[in-house]
């Protein structure tokens, strides 16, 4: 065995230690050039070395005639090895980018297979490093960006890897020759009508000509990136904390932060905050986009202001910044009958309600507010609801969408608030369960 070959499995197997007590590993193989050499790497390995169940799995996406072949391919590479392979078709939907949705339905699939602490390991290599961050860099990315791509991060259940971040194409491709391998050629890639193949093909070669070791620099520069945004992130986390991060309003899924200690931060450490937050929430905004924060955050403390984003929008209220996302914000309330109050009432898009205890006589129907709503609560007497709303601190973005129980004129209890309620009210309690505030995001 030569000498480069034993340093290719020493690092692959050092980039992998930490998992070593991984349920399984499994290898997206796509046919291509490094995916093969991995799971050809792994193959070897996994003679000498004690290692979790590996199988690898493709994804066939059906946007090309060519690509029919590749599973066959694929499946005949694996079983000379010995290792299963999985064949996962996927549908990408139409859009602006199909390089993009391609992507999405890929790892979906992939986010799909795995089981609770199962890996899956992918060929990334260092060049495919510096075109990441060549790409990033001309978008504009900040510093999470252009950190490119993160040798693991979480994925569903389990586990992305990407163990060959550090090694070179040509090293992978002198690999494969050695060992006879032979991999297919997407078509699509000799096109530069796409960007990143414009930098593979056309910038990146002429940047290595000038500069021979631009890849693996490029790929250092990510890694202080990397670094520096740990810090970062550390920082946010950090200030989030101080600012009381929130994930539920009353059993409500409304993500809150205290708007007061944000404001006492630095203005790049505002932003630096919220993008931690909103990462899991949103697509983040652009640099001019940020002007809206600014906005709602100076706006009059009896002002009503929003800042809307791609997948949602913030709002301002009770001193407090409340994410809202676009499914959750589409509600339309309308007038529903109370049939069989024994039974949990569906709301179309704003969850269910149920009783607890033995319900209240009479037809029951849920309505929502229209204003000039009167409540009478036990010892209290006729109280407005506006003014219970305001006593019980519930913000006034959320009022309209909750489900309040009449029984004919009689305002019978509302939604949230189970502790209210009107006419003979010492044998039941109403329940919500709220809909979800799920932007779809990882």
């Amino acid at each position: 065995m030569s000498l480069d070959v034993l340093s290719l499995e020493n690092r692959l197997l050092a980039a992998l230690a930490p998992w070593r007590s991984a349920p399984a590993w499994r290898v997206a193989l796509s046919g291509g050039l490094d995916s093969t050499v991995l799971v050809h790497l792994l193959a070897q390995l996994a003679r000498r070395e004690k290692l979790p169940p590996i199988s690898a799995i493709h994804i066939h996406h059906g946007l090309q005639a060519v690509a029919d072949a590749w599973p066959e391919h694929c499946q005949r590479f694996c079983d000379a090895l010995g290792m299963p392979l999985r064949v996962e078709r996927v549908r990408v939907e139409a859009g602006a980018s199909l390089e993009r949705a391609a992507r999405n339905a890929r790892y979906a699939a992939f986010a799909a297979t795995l089981e609770e602490g199962e890996c899956l390991l992918t060929g990334q290599h260092r060049d495919d490093q510096a075109e990441t961050v060549l790409f990033r860099l001309f978008r504009g990315a900040g510093v999470r960006g252009l950190a490119g791509m993160s040798a693991c991060r979480s994925l569903g259940d389990g586990m992305l890897l990407r163990p060959l971040l550090g090694v070179s194409r040509n090293e992978l491709e002198r690999y494969a020759r050695s060992h006879g391998l032979s991999w297919v050629e997407d078509p699509s890639n000799a096109s530069d009508d796409y960007d990143r193949n414009f930098l593979r093909n056309q910038l990146l070669p002429l940047i290595a000509r000038r500069w021979p070791a631009a890849g693996e620099t490029i790929a250092r520069s990510a890694e202080h990136l990397a670094e520096a945004e740990g810090l970062l992130t550390e920082l946010a986390q950090s200030d989030l904390l101080a600012a009381d991060r929130q994930t539920h309003y009353r059993s409500m899924p409304l993500p809150s932060l205290a708007i007061g200690p944000l404001t006492s931060l630095s203005e790049s450490r505002q932003r630096n905050a919220l993008r931690h937050w909103l990462a899991p929430l949103a697509r983040l905004p652009d640099s001019a986009h940020w002007a809206g924060w600014r906005d709602l955050r100076d706006a009059r403390v009896d002002a009503e202001p929003v800042w809307r984003l791609a997948d949602g929008e913030l709002r301002r209220a009770n001193g407090r910044l409340w994410w809202l996302a676009n499914a959750w914000r589409a509600f339309e309330p309308r007038t529903q009958p109370w049939v069989d109050a024994a039974q949990s009432l569906h709301l179309p898009g704003n969850g269910s309600l149920h009783f607890q205890g033995e319900p209240p006589r009479g037809p029951l129907e849920v309505r929502y507010r229209q204003g000039g709503e009167v409540m009478a609560l036990p010892g209290r007497g006729r109280r407005d609801l506006k003014r219970l709303l305001n006593e019980a601190g519930v913000p006034a973005f959320l009022r309209g969408r909750l489900p309040l129980l009449w029984r004919a004129d009689e305002l019978l209890g509302v939604a949230l608030l189970p502790e209210w309620r009107a006419g003979e009210c010492s044998s039941w309690m109403l329940y919500w369960t709220p809909p979800t505030n799920d932007s779809g995001l990882s």
